[in-house]
C-alpha cells in the first residue's frame, strides 16, 4: 500500500492511486458475500469476530512500525466507528426481516444521500453529466437487484432498518473522509474497527445469535473475511478517500452488488438473466464515464475539519496526527 502522509500531494498521480485503491476496496467488498456464505456463524457474531480480528491486527501493524496508537484514536474515531456498527447490525436486521431486494436497492441510494452534501462538506464540484451517470448506475444496480427477486416475505420495518442503515452507512464514510485532518487512514481504521466490535457484541446477545468462540474451520474463513473485507476493503477504502472526491468513493459502492452477482455466477452457479448482464454493462459504463471526467483531485478537509469540536473539547496542537515512521 502506498505510504501515507500528512497531506497527500494534490496531483493526478494522487487521484489515480486513489481511485484504484477505491476500485480494489469496493470488489473485495462484493466478493465478501461469498465467503460470507461460506461462514457458518450468525450475523452479527460474523461483524464482532471479524471487526475484533481486524483491528487487533491493525494495531500490531502500528507497534511494528514503531507507533503507539493512544487514546485519542479512539475518541476521534468514534462518530465513524458507531455509524459503522450500526449499519453493519441494521443492515443484518434488514436482510433477516424484509426483502434482500428492498434492503440492497435502499442501500444504493447512498449516492444521492453523498451527492447532496458533498459540496456543502468539502466544496466538492460535480458536474451534471457525472450526476446523471451516477443516477444511471443506480438505475443499472437495482434492475440487477430486482432481476434478483423470489417472492420472500416483505416487512415494513426491515425496510426501515434498511434506510436506518443507509444513513449510519453514510456517516460512517463521510467520517472516514472528514478524519484527514486528525488521524492517518490507518489510525481511523484501528478505531472504527474497534467501534464497531464493540456495537456488535451487545447487540449480538440481545438478539439470542450465537456469540461463541469460532471453531478451527469457521476461524480459517473468518480470517479471509478479515483480509480481504478488511484490509483490501476498510483499509484501502479509508486512505483513497484522503486522495479522491467523497461522492466518487461513494458513487462506486455501486460495483458491490455488481461484483458480489458475477462472483455468485461464477462461483456458486448463481443464474443471471441477459437483463441483469445488460443493466451490469450499463452500470459499468456509467461509472467508467464518471472515473475518465476525472480531472483534477479535491484536497482533503484541512486540519480544523469540525470532527474534532464535535467530539472533543482537545486542544488544536492534537489536530495533527502523528504519522509512524516509514519502515
Amino acid at each position: 500500500m502506498p505510504t501515507e502522509t500528512n497531506t497527500p500531494e494534490l496531483t493526478s498521480q494522487s487521484l489515480g492511486l486513489g481511485l484504484f485503491a477505491a476500485a480494489v476496496a469496493v470488489s473485495a467488498w462484493g466478493s465478501s458475500g461469498v465467503i460470507v456464505k461460506a461462514l457458518d456463524l450468525d450475523p452479527v457474531a460474523i461483524s464482532f469476530y471479524r471487526f475484533t480480528v481486524y483491528s487487533f491486527a491493525i494495531f500490531l501493524v502500528l507497534r511494528l512500525r514503531g507507533h503507539k496508537p493512544t487514546l485519542r484514536v479512539l475518541k476521534h474515531s468514534a462518530a465513524g466507528g458507531i455509524s459503522l456498527g450500526i449499519d453493519v447490525v441494521l443492515f443484518f436486521t434488514a436482510v433477516k426481516t424484509t426483502t434482500i431486494v428492498n434492503a440492497t436497492t435502499i442501500g444504493a441510494l447512498q449516492p444521492i444521500i453523498v451527492l447532496s452534501i458533498a459540496s456543502r462538506l468539502f466544496g466538492e464540484r460535480i458536474r451534471l453529466r457525472e450526476v446523471i451517470a451516477a443516477v444511471v448506475a443506480i438505475a443499472g444496480v437495482v434492475v440487477v437487484v430486482t432481476q434478483s427477486a423470489g417472492n420472500p416475505e416483505w416487512n415494513g420495518a426491515g425496510d426501515l432498518a434498511a434506510l436506518g442503515a443507509l444513513f449510519a452507512w453514510t456517516g460512517y464514510i463521510v467520517m472516514s473522509k472528514r478524519s484527514a485532518g486528525v488521524l492517518t487512514s490507518t489510525e481511523y481504521t484501528l478505531g472504527t474497527g474497534f467501534w464497531t466490535a464493540l456495537v456488535a457484541l451487545p447487540v449480538g446477545f440481545a438478539a439470542g445469535q450465537d456469540m461463541s468462540i469460532p471453531n478451527v474451520d469457521q476461524w480459517a474463513v473468518l480470517l479471509a473475511l478479515v483480509i480481504i473485507g478488511g484490509l483490501f476493503g476498510h483499509s484501502l477504502m479509508n486512505w483513497s478517500l484522503t486522495r479522491i472526491p467523497l461522492w466518487l468513493g461513494s458513487t462506486l459502492t455501486l460495483l458491490i452488488p455488481i461484483v458480489s452477482s458475477l462472483i455468485a455466477w461464477i462461483a456458486l452457479d448463481e443464474r443471471l438473466t441477459s437483463i441483469q448482464l445488460a443493466a451490469i454493462g450499463l452500470v459499468v459504463v456509467a461509472l467508467s464515464v464518471i472515473v475518465t471526467s476525472q480531472r483534477n483531485p479535491t484536497p482533503t478537509p484541512p486540519p480544523t475539519a469540525p470532527l474534532t469540536s464535535v467530539l472533543t473539547d482537545s486542544p488544536p496542537e492534537e489536530s495533527t496526527p502523528t504519522m509512524p515512521p516509514t519502515s
